[in-house]
């Protein structure tokens, strides 16, 4: 297999070679935009390693994580207009670069050049992919119903909250590491597995990303450390921090968080110190740890050779051990 490196190498070449000139200019350049705007590519980059891991090439699923890839952004294309969000990765977004409703057409066109990626694959492999797809894309959008859903209740539960973080994060990844089983003709058995795997790294990958929000080195995390503090954003350390902290950590919480005047800075300080008194510092990484626990654990029943079991297990443990 195949380092990291090589696959995303591999993978922007060909993504070089989807950049589309064509008319009307307005319709297109908003889409290379976005899709030449940087990112880890993690999505795409595993179904090429799932792929290989089959004993399958590539090449051959290259269609597949490019797929990926434009879903990917096309949601985030939509994500922003609805947070009315003006940066994306450092850069302006598309909507508040060019105007709303040419962010909305760009991101409605590359949902239709995901699906017709698929027409490069025989019948069977197409139609594999695409019902996966379809059920992948749905979920998607579930989940962000749910995330715009929560901004208005007071009484999220956390088993609610991992739903939400499955559905609009997690099932890309388990989509993106069975496509690739896909086009490698692996048993159905294994391509369920690898499916498994991908959902629960991707629920620990979310929750380690909750966490960095809040503790990340602002050197490296790439994001403002504290902006969901900011937000009032209903994450994993909020609502551990309501189960498990003191009557006055969730009066103190509450308060903090709901107080527009309080500096920024004071209050992300303010609402850290209650996520590491009450203890959901703690649980929020002992949860990443459980659900990379999990998807380790699905890899035993994976019938492939031990030294590829051995390369997704440390892919986990890589992502999991990020600080950025």
């Amino acid at each position: 297999m195949q380092h990291i490196e090589q696959y995303q190498k591999s993978f922007l070449n060909y993504l070089e070679g989807f950049t589309i000139n064509k008319e009307p200019k307005n319709l297109y350049r908003p889409i290379n935009y976005i899709l030449q705007l940087g990112g880890k590519r993690l999505r795409p980059i595993l179904t090429l390693m799932t792929t290989e891991v089959f004993g399958g090439h590539t090449k051959s699923a290259m269609d597949a994580a490019l797929s990926i890839e434009v879903f990917h952004n096309f949601s985030l294309v939509h994500d922003d207009i609805m947070d009315d969000a003006p940066l994306r990765r450092g850069e302006q977004t598309v909507h508040e670069k060019w105007n709303l409703n040419t962010g909305i057409l760009s991101g409605d066109a590359m949902l239709i050049m995901a699906y017709q990626l698929f027409e490069n694959y025989e019948a069977e492999t197409f139609q594999a992919l695409a019902k996966l797809f379809s059920k992948t894309a749905l979920e998607v959008c579930e989940g962000q119903q749910y995330d715009i859903d929560f901004e208005t209740r007071d009484d999220v539960a956390i088993s609610e909250y991992l739903k939400m973080i499955e559905y609009k994060t997690a099932v890309l990844v388990g989509a993106a590491m069975k496509m690739g089983a896909i086009v490698a003709k692996a048993s159905d058995e294994d391509q369920n597995s690898i499916y498994e795997f991908g959902r629960l790294l991707g629920i620990a990958f979310q929750l380690q990303d909750d966490y960095l929000d809040a503790f990340g080195d602002p050197e490296t995390f790439g994001k403002q450390v504290g902006g969901d503090i900011l937000e009032n954003k209903k994450t994993y350390l909020v609502l551990k921090t309501l189960e498990l902290g003191s009557e006055d950590d969730r009066l103190n919480l509450r308060t903090f968080m709901s107080n527009s005047e309080l500096p920024d800075a004071n209050k992300v300080e303010r609402v850290k110190a209650l996520f590491t008194t009450s203890g959901a510092a703690e649980a929020t990484q002992n949860a990443v740890k459980d659900y990379t626990k999990k998807a380790f654990e699905i890899l035993e029943h994976l019938n492939v050779a031990a030294e590829k079991k051995q390369s997704l297990r440390l892919f986990g443990e890589q992502l999991m051990n990020r600080n950025v």
